[in-house]
């Protein structure tokens, strides 16, 4: 299992390694797609390598209700939780 620490160090590389999103800009609170511009075609980049790196996959429904870095921790957890 994972802690929300791990899955948010997990977002943090994933932004990181696809759009070259500084980690110090990856906080809890930054907005997707207003802070760290991260628009619907990304988010379905991240949410494929976000599948691989935790074996589960991660549904549009997930993630529908996401719009923080914190949203997303919290469906990714959810996830790995099931």
């Amino acid at each position: 299992m994972q802690t929300t620490d791990e899955v948010l160090e997990q977002i943090r590389s994933a932004l990181f390694e696809l759009f070259e999103v500084e980690p110090g800009r990856v906080t809890l609170e930054a907005r997707l797609n207003e802070d760290l511009e991260i628009d619907s075609i990304d988010a379905v980049d991240l949410l494929d390598r976000l599948r691989r790196q935790t074996g589960r996959k991660i549904s549009a429904d997930d993630f529908r209700t996401v719009r923080t870095v914190g949203d997303l921790v919290n469906a990714v957890h959810a996830v790995l939780q099931a």
